[in-house]
């Protein structure tokens, strides 16, 4: 039943983000728009709850929590991000929009690689303590290794998150020089 539940929540995500996006942009209804996504807090409450409610009833800790807290702490931690990248490129591609930025090259996408790295680690903090949460919740009498072997799974995610960041920090991607760049510093070296 988790799993059916997380499945529902991540098409709800998006059902509600087209259906936000498209009251913005082609209904021409801000307010709704805003209304609709605000509601999508409310499908991680619903999981969390039943989450929740499963343990209390006696269910086995297994695989399937640890993803429902996963999928939560995503959606804390990045669940507005997501929804601000989707609706710049809808804006941009069906609403004449400013095209969407984002740092290829140097220091800035150092930087932008960063705050992604920070995100990602919010998202694996918020999954870890709500593991932790459920560990301590189901005692000391219960089967909690599925939910530890997600907490090292989350640790993990957070040293990938940072060697992909530091590889942009240590070896940032120049930008390509173009041919008359390239000529003009040769005429300069002589």
């Amino acid at each position: 039943m988790i799993v059916t539940l997380i499945i529902i929540c991540e098409v709800g995500f998006w059902v509600l983000l087209a259906a936000g996006l498209a009251l913005r942009y082609w209904a021409k209804k801000p307010r709704a728009s805003i209304a609709v996504l605000l509601c999508e807090p409310l499908l991680e409450v619903v999981l969390f709850v039943v989450t929740a409610m499963d343990l209390r009833n006696g269910a086995e800790p297994d695989w399937k929590h640890g993803l429902a807290a996963v999928y939560i702490g995503y959606s804390i931690a990045l669940g507005h991000y997501t929804i601000k990248w989707v609706d710049v490129r809808v804006a941009h591609r069906f609403a004449g929009g400013p095209a969407p930025v984002t740092p290829k090259y140097g220091m800035a996408r150092a930087v932008h690689e960063w705050k992604l790295a920070a995100r990602w680690i919010l998202a694996a903090a918020i999954a870890m303590a709500l593991l932790q949460g459920a560990i301590w919740y189901v005692g000391p009498d219960g089967a909690t290794s599925s939910l530890e072997q997600w907490q090292s799974r989350m640790l993990f995610l957070i040293g990938i998150n940072v060697l992909i960041a530091g590889a942009y920090t240590l070896f940032p991607k120049q930008a390509p020089v173009s041919a008359g760049m390239t000529e003009e510093r040769e005429l300069t070296k002589r």
